[in-house]
């Protein structure tokens, strides 16, 4: 008789999570930072700075204003810092306390907190929307299914609106869009963030955290027994099982867990974490509050669920400043401080000065020799200026002519450069130093080097 080989799906219908509304101090705290995180991104494009939007990415202009700083294409490299600044934040703290970025700052997890307000305000808690879902449809459950669309589609726009914002004038867009006038980019921006909001937030909900965030996956890497995470306390809380309030769980042979299941009710990502430290957990903390809760009303003491580390589970000792943590927290300092002091020390005028490749140098009929340049000078500030050109050396220079150059803003200015001076002077070739000096404010200058080429005496 052949074997019986049993068939295993390899892909699982995807069952709609429903989380339960908890309150308790994680509860309070993830509630703070929605409300300070979105009151950041939709009232940050309003913030005026002496005539212009706070914060704008001007892209057609080559322009990023951030408060009083002007960033331009050359300034790449304070955004790759950035950059690194913020994955090695995420190491560190990731090392430190393990998923706080997903379960409190992530904007996936901001929005969908939004979003999940929404459906309960329009359906109800948990159990209303339970029996919504599988009641048949009728003008009651149009109406509040309608309701809940109606709210998600016009904070999804708003969002989208609120992001184009950031580059373009937001006061400008607002007023396009009131006179039905913006432009084709600006409105496919607008409704393509607006459907992805809609979608991440208010339809994917937790499989983005799942199946699409690659943070899931290489979060084990940055994790050690010294990591701080939300975990079961199994040898306290098995074996699990229902009794009466006031039962002495230990006479009855019961550890202090309930099994109510609460913890999994109120979990964003639907998982149980009495099964131990998961994929899917965001560390949101939801689980903490709700375990609390129900060890209040039964008269066992908190922490059956609880920011832990595996070594004070273990009853071990728990090394917060171990080499990882150090290296991390080092690292990011200097960074920190370098970018800061990169920042403030950053000239707003650039010079750059490109020898002429055609002639070494040119001798004249008075003895005299001539250094030919192309000068480029960048204009970093918000306004057009006059710049004063001088050359600095060992012997007397001349500057043919005798530069001064108006440069718009942001422009970048080129001219050629004739540099003189005696022919058979002693120092013969040397470094010459050229500066560029805003005449309306000495504040405003850079310098360079270059080598000025001349015969030997």
């Amino acid at each position: 008789m052949p074997p019986v080989v049993a068939e295993v799906p390899l892909y699982a219908a995807h069952e709609k999570v429903y989380p339960r509304e908890i309150t308790g101090r994680f509860a309070r705290l993830r509630t703070l930072a929605v409300w300070v995180l979105l009151g950041i991104f939709y009232l940050l494009p309003w913030l005026q700075w002496n005539g212009r939007q706070a914060v704008l990415f001007d892209l057609p202009a080559r322009k990023f204003f951030i408060g009083g700083l002007v960033f331009w294409p050359q300034d790449f490299i304070f955004l790759t810092g950035l950059l690194i600044i913020a994955a090695l934040s995420l190491f560190f703290f990731t090392a430190l306390a393990g998923r706080l970025w997903c379960g409190y700052a992530c904007p996936q997890t901001v929005w969908t907190e939004t979003f999940l307000w929404m459906e309960r305000f329009t359906e109800g808690d948990r159990n209303a929307r339970l029996k919504l879902d599988r009641a048949p449809w009728s003008a009651g459950k149009i109406l509040r299914k309608g309701s809940k669309q109606v709210l998600w589609v016009s904070f999804a726009l708003w969002t989208g609106f609120t992001f184009v914002g950031f580059f373009t004038p937001v006061r400008t867009l607002a007023g396009e869009i009131a006179t039905l006038s913006t432009g084709p980019w600006e409105t496919f921006w607008v409704l393509f963030y607006a459907f992805a909001t809609y979608g991440n937030a208010g339809y994917l909900r937790e499989q983005v955290c799942k199946y699409m965030c690659p943070y899931a996956r290489f979060q084990s890497a940055m994790f050690d027994r010294d990591t701080l995470v939300i975990t079961y306390d199994a040898p306290r809380g098995e074996p699990r099982g229902a009794r009466r309030k006031g039962t002495d769980a230990r006479a009855a042979g019961l550890g202090d867990c309930v099994d109510c299941t609460w913890c999994v009710q109120v979990c964003p990502t639907g998982i149980d974490i009495r099964k131990g430290l998961q994929l899917d957990c965001i560390a949101c903390a939801a689980c903490i509050d709700a375990c609390d809760a129900v060890m209040d009303r039964v008269g066992s003491p908190r922490g059956l669920i609880r920011y832990a580390t595996q070594h004070a589970i273990d009853h071990e000792k728990t090394h917060i400043l171990r080499p990882r943590v150090l290296i991390y927290g080092g690292i990011l300092a200097s960074l920190v401080v370098g970018w800061i002091g990169a920042v403030s020390l950053r000239s707003p005028v650039a010079l750059d000065v490109i020898r002429d490749r055609r002639a070494l140098y040119q001798l004249t009929d008075d003895d005299r020799v001539d250094n030919v340049y192309t000068l480029r000078i960048l204009n970093k500030t918000e306004h057009a200026r006059r710049f004063r050109i001088a050359a600095h050396g060992a012997s007397a220079l001349t500057l043919l002519p005798d530069a001064e150059y108006d440069v718009p803003s942001g422009a970048v200015f080129s001219v050629p450069l004739r540099v003189r001076r005696a022919a058979y002077d002693p120092v013969g070739a040397e470094t010459i130093v050229l500066s560029a000096v805003a005449t309306d404010d000495p504040a405003i200058h850079t310098e360079t080097k270059a080598r000025f080429l001349a015969p030997a005496k």
